[in-house]
């Protein structure tokens, strides 16, 4: 079966496999003892960290292995901004950076500190300019991943950091999906990753501190790993993801070529096999592996389940796949449509036919779920019919894509210049009734409050 999600979790790496099994005969003692199989699990944790700081660009003091990628980064944000406290109390991160990011700076926030969300454009960038806006002389610590792990774009680090630089504030970068394609460029100051985004088990993340910059660890301290992570050091889980982080390194440009062939492949080729889709992410920077689009009419939960009994694996941002009910913060930033949602993140190592049979199986997977929802069949262009000027909807109660569905439906019932008014209440309306506007050339009005749920009013100019 086809696992198309390495973005959530790579298959672990052979060498990774090789590497854990060895180290659980040769580094289950203390790091920390005198006696020779402490000397021999030092000797072993030493190499990795050479390893892993190779790998990453930085002095092997400068880092320290942490409990999960989600740890590295909530350490990293806590220590630096406690480290920072003189300066201010000021946190800049991106609209569409991981959770963990956002939930640390939720916290923060909570606090009594100050946040401000830099925006995105439709694909899913961040400019320099706008971190270079954000910046206050309050600053303590900015934050932005080195790529996203939803659409794959991958953002400008070296022009964020410099901007950075010249202000005096540190910038913690989120190399999880990254790190394992290639060091991540600028003059950073904090990194954190994730040994399972490239192929190393999990429960092993990285945060590297660069020397000079001010950071001061939160909570209970004890002296393993600089004090920056406490607890006995999991040994074998990372001895196996350093050598793994070296083993994909060195398969990484070779395969980066291979995945980034079937990728274009995909992006070009669903729009042609499926009407009404959206490819969204920057169409040049972007990560090898990942592809994400988004079907109008779907229910994005059904579709992964249809594509599940296909036999593939994949993810989605859909709201309706979402324990929120609320769309993937990362599509609603870009402002793109999030029904039907899809995201390929392609390990390494995927053939060329699996590819191909996903293609395949696509365009009937998606047509059976329009069907089970009353989807409009055609999508080609309304015919100008008399009709009255404005129409109502109702679709208060009902989850997208029904909202969407229905005014797709009715549509054609206004003449050109009349209206259509969509009364729902749930959340991804906001987003992805404006995005089916853009997407079958209809004017978005706006929203007007209403009695029952919202009113997303939108003209017929087509």
């Amino acid at each position: 079966m086809p696992y198309f999600d390495a973005a959530s979790g790579a298959p672990l790496h052979p060498v990774a496999r090789q590497a854990l099994m060895a180290s659980l005969d040769e580094g289950w003692a203390d790091p920390a003892r005198l006696y020779r199989e402490g000397r021999r699990a030092r000797l072993l944790l030493d190499a990795a960290r050479e390893a892993a700081a190779e790998a990453v660009g930085c002095r092997a003091d400068e880092l320290v292995f942490t409990s999960s990628g989600t740890r590295a980064v909530h350490s990293g944000i806590a220590g630096a901004l406690a480290g920072r406290r003189r300066a201010g109390h000021h946190l800049i991160v991106s609209a569409v950076e991981h959770s963990s990011v956002l939930h640390a700076a939720e916290v923060h926030q909570a606090g009594g500190g100050s946040v401000t969300e830099v925006a995105v454009d439709r694909t899913g960038v961040v400019s320099p300019s706008g971190y270079a806006a954000a910046l206050r002389q309050d600053t303590a610590l900015a934050c932005l991943q080195s790529a996203n792990h939803e659409v794959g774009t991958v953002q400008p680090v070296a022009g964020v950091a410099e901007a950075c630089r010249a202000a005096g504030v540190p910038l913690l970068v989120d190399a999880a999906q990254s790190l394992g394609w290639g060091p991540v460029e600028g003059d950073w100051s904090l990194l954190a990753a994730s040994a399972h985004k490239w192929g190393g088990p999990s429960g092993v993340g990285l945060l590297v501190v660069r020397k000079g910059v001010r950071f001061a660890p939160q909570g209970p301290r004890d002296e393993r790993e600089s004090g920056r992570a406490a607890g006995f050091e999991n040994l074998p889980a990372i001895v196996a993801a350093a050598a793994s982080l070296r083993a994909v390194r060195a398969e990484a440009a070779e395969e980066a070529v291979r995945l980034r062939e079937l990728t274009e492949r995909i992006r070009a080729r669903v729009p042609r096999l499926v009407p009404d889709v959206e490819v969204v992410g920057d169409p040049e920077r972007r990560l090898p592996g990942i592809v994400t689009f988004s079907c109008l009419y779907v229910d994005g939960e059904t579709l992964l389940h249809e594509l599940d009994r296909a036999g593939f694996s994949v993810s989605s941002g859909s709201s309706c796949t979402s324990s929120t009910l609320t769309p993937s913060h990362v599509l609603r930033a870009m402002g793109v449509l999030s029904e039907g949602n899809v995201r390929l993140s392609l390990p390494p190592g995927t053939r060329e036919e699996d590819v191909e049979r996903f293609l395949s199986v696509l365009p009937e997977v998606v047509a059976g779920v329009r069907e089970k929802l009353g989807a409009p069949v055609s999508a080609g262009p309304v015919p100008a019919e008399e009709g009255d000027e404005a129409l109502v909807v109702d679709a208060v109660g009902r989850r997208c894509p029904i909202p969407v569905i229905e005014l797709a439906k009715v549509i054609g019932d206004v003449p050109l210049g009349g209206t259509v008014r969509v009364l729902a209440d749930d959340e991804a309306a906001r987003l992805d009734i404006p995005a089916w506007c853009e997407m079958r050339g209809q004017e978005y009005v706006g929203e007007e409050p209403a009695d029952r749920g919202t009113a997303y009013v939108v003209r017929r100019v087509g």
